[in-house]
């Protein structure tokens, strides 16, 4: 058995409480076995409280064990790797119990909290990432606040606050966070096996629920309908697959999936210290996403009271139709030097940002695809014309300090 050899050096220990617990531990699927209903859910309950109190007290011992440097007595390079040989945990895992030690030194209330069992392992590990991100101190200055929200919501919920208060506290790192994120997409799809063809990706927070925004009206399952969450996720991307495109002249003119992001007027100005802004579906994204997507976009006011107040005063920010089929004629394709991407790839581009009193009329927009629209936006390159009418995309200072 995998514990003998814990049971033998726990039991020859007096007083022990591991031998105890691993004692009790074996008459515990005979009482799982005997329960039902609400019963079992509220031994359920128990157990994660049980899991989570365990991890709590697995990393104040792996603080100080990593602290120590005990583990080349074991022969082991460093704490990750002696983690996934002695305890059997995956890289990935020790490296994330490893940070949530370390940071937890740093986080007492959240130390706390965890030792109590008010906080799961989860919402732990979000905390931990937050401090890694912006700083254990900035951290400890809304700890209190931080998991005042944790109490109420579950980790994925509160992964939002979190990327929340990160962009508040550190925007530029948030950012360089989000275009990470962005630059490790991809998708593959593999070569036919016995009938079958993988598909397996990744896509940003933006690009994911563009998908699934997408994606959500082919969804709905029909009467008699036996199909699974997931073949009727598969056919929905096929039925999207086969749709006309909404433009025939392929300008770009016509309807696209409706993204609805929710954004303070902050944070579409780009001041510092606003929110992010948030997706459908608790995702947040950086301002200059947010600005960026903007460019081509209706814009609805939540006035105080809470009613929607669509604005008028000012031009549309989503190019009509006409003037998009203007945009195209005129540009043909994406404006950057040396690209070619066709009008239905790109999106208008307000040269003067609307916030700034840039209006939506075609002296003001040329068309970028969607590449070089976010290297305008979230890379911080700047557009120049050229001679030829095209327009140069130049480094941001900073980036280009970096690279000398």
């Amino acid at each position: 058995m995998p514990h003998d050899g814990i049971m033998v050096a726990a039991g020859s220990r007096p007083g022990n409480p591991l031998a105890r617990i691993l004692v009790e531990l074996g008459a515990v699927p005979a009482w799982l076995d005997g329960l039902e209903g609400a019963t079992l859910g509220e031994a359920l309950i128990q157990v994660r409280e049980v899991v989570d109190r365990t991890e709590s007290l697995f990393a104040g011992g792996l603080r100080r064990f990593d602290t120590s440097g005990e583990y080349a007595a074991d022969g082991a390079i460093g704490i990750v790797p002696w983690l996934r040989w002695k305890c059997r945990l995956s890289a990935g895992a020790a490296a994330e119990r490893v940070g949530i030690a370390r940071q937890l030194d740093h986080l007492p209330k959240t130390e706390e909290a965890f030792a109590r069992g008010e906080l799961s392992y989860q919402h732990v590990a979000v905390m931990a990432r937050t401090a890694e991100h912006v700083g254990a101190a900035a951290v400890r200055k809304a700890e209190a606040s931080l998991l005042k929200a944790a109490e109420t919501m579950d980790p994925g919920q509160f992964v939002g606050v979190a990327k929340n208060f990160e962009h508040r506290v550190d925007a530029a790192g948030a950012l360089a966070e989000t275009n990470r994120a962005y630059e490790r997409r991809y998708l593959h799809i593999g070569d036919p096996v016995d009938g079958l063809v993988r598909l397996d990706g990744l896509l940003d927070a933006e690009g994911g629920a563009t998908v699934r925004t997408a994606l959500n009206p082919f969804m709905k399952p029909g009467k008699a309908d036996d199909r699974t969450a997931g073949q009727r996720l598969a056919d929905a991307l096929l039925e999207l697959c086969k749709q006309r495109p909404a433009s025939k002249n392929g300008d770009g003119a016509g309807p696209r999936p409706q993204l609805i992001i929710r954004a303070t007027v902050e944070t579409l100005a780009g001041i510092p210290g606003a929110p992010a802004g948030e997706l459908e579906g608790g995702s947040t994204v950086p301002a200059e996403t947010v600005q960026r997507l903007a460019c081509d976009s209706a814009i609805s006011r939540i006035i105080a009271k809470g009613e929607l107040d669509f604005e008028i005063t000012r031009a549309s920010r989503s190019i009509p139709p006409a003037t998009r089929r203007a945009l195209a004629a005129r540009d043909h394709h994406c404006v950057a030097q040396s690209c070619d991407r066709q009008p239905s790839w790109c999106d208008g581009h307000h040269r003067q940002f609307w916030t700034n009193g840039g209006p939506t009329a075609l002296p003001n927009l040329v068309l970028l695809c969607r590449p070089h629209h976010r290297m305008v936006h979230e890379g911080g390159f700047q557009l120049r014309p050229a001679a030829d009418g095209r327009w140069i995309l130049i480094r941001p200072v900073a980036a280009h300090a970096r690279s000398a």
